[in-house]
């Protein structure tokens, strides 16, 4: 009856004419309007919420992310991480995401990376990891980007380069540690990038001692790969502070040792070299110790057989 009465008060008047416009069921109205109405599109196969995914890039850029999230696509190319507040990155934080080339963690919070967070990334070409916290990096940090081209590492707190570091990027062009706290680069870092092209190395306390030889060599031989060359410069001790390494001259170097030691090669020397003196010592007196045993047995071995031939003589016949 309700739905008869709807009728009639839809229904025009009598003599009227217009056709008459009958009323539906509600629930049957709702499903027609959902059907016409234009409904929003579901969001791309494993893309995070606070994300937004387009053509295998994966924008999450600004949302105060304190952590990577945890279901990025599998098949994203480029994953942009930048000016949020992530300060770690764990164990195998990309495992799945096997497709990426290109991954940006630029202005985080970045204080530690773990040796094998990059795992999984062997397509990775280029890396940013500037604008962070990083004083240190495993040896193995990189060891799973082999094809890696640009590498940016630039205003950190790094404060050396271990050369096995960089010896897992045979394909590396493009390098920038600049504004770091680096104050010398250990021989042979950069024997390992044979397709090195550019290298940013500026507004580092590059200390000028017999430390910096090996830089200062490099530098000389690769100019053209360091277009800022000049403004790498001195900043310990005050003289010649502010004064391009390059610019120093081979006889600066003329008291310096032909090796170059590091502060814990010092160490090791200082432990080792008495220890070696006392145990040589002590060595020395055990040595001694068994010689002189042996001389007084042989002494006595051969003072016996006198003394009794004379006491023999001494008795009365």
């Amino acid at each position: 009856m309700a739905w008869y009465r709807n009728q009639l008060l839809f229904s025009p008047a009598a003599g009227s004419g217009m056709l008459g416009c009958r009323s539906r069921p509600p629930a049957l109205v709702l499903v027609t309007a959902a059907l016409l109405l234009p409904l929003p599109l579901p969001p791309s196969s494993g893309c995070p919420e606070v994300c937004s995914c387009s053509s295998g890039e994966v924008n999450c850029m600004e949302h105060r992310l304190r952590f990577v999230p945890d279901n990025l696509p599998a098949n994203a190319t480029s994953v942009l991480l930048g000016y949020n507040r992530i300060a770690a990155l764990r164990n195998r934080t990309f495992v799945a995401q096997h497709a990426l080339r290109h991954l940006s963690l630029r202005s985080n919070a970045l204080v530690s990376i773990h040796r094998q967070a990059l795992v999984g990334l062997s397509q990775l070409k280029e890396l940013d990891l500037s604008g962070n916290y990083l004083s240190v990096l495993p040896p193995e940090t990189f060891l799973p980007v082999p094809g890696l081209i640009t590498l940016n590492l630039g205003h950190n707190k790094l404060r050396e380069l271990e050369p096995e570091l960089l010896g897992a990027l045979p394909h590396l062009q493009s390098l920038s540690v600049h504004s770091n706290a680096l104050a010398a680069l250990l021989p042979g870092i950069f024997e390992n990038l044979p397709s090195l092209r550019y290298l940013k190395l500026d507004d580092n306390p590059w200390a000028c001692s017999c430390s910096i030889q090996p830089l200062f060599q490099w530098l000389v031989d690769n100019m053209d790969k360091v277009p800022e060359v000049n403004s790498v410069s001195c900043k310990h001790p005050a003289y010649p502070a502010q004064y391009p390494i390059v610019a120093i001259g081979n006889e600066s170097f003329a008291h310096c040792q032909g090796s170059w030691l590091r502060p814990q090669d010092y160490a090791f020397f200082l432990l080792i070299g008495p220890s070696t003196f006392l145990t040589s010592i002590g060595v020395c007196i055990l040595v001694a110790s068994l010689a002189a045993a042996h001389i007084r047995k042989m002494a006595v071995s051969y003072i016996q057989p006198g003394a009794l031939a004379r006491r023999a003589e001494r008795r009365p016949r």
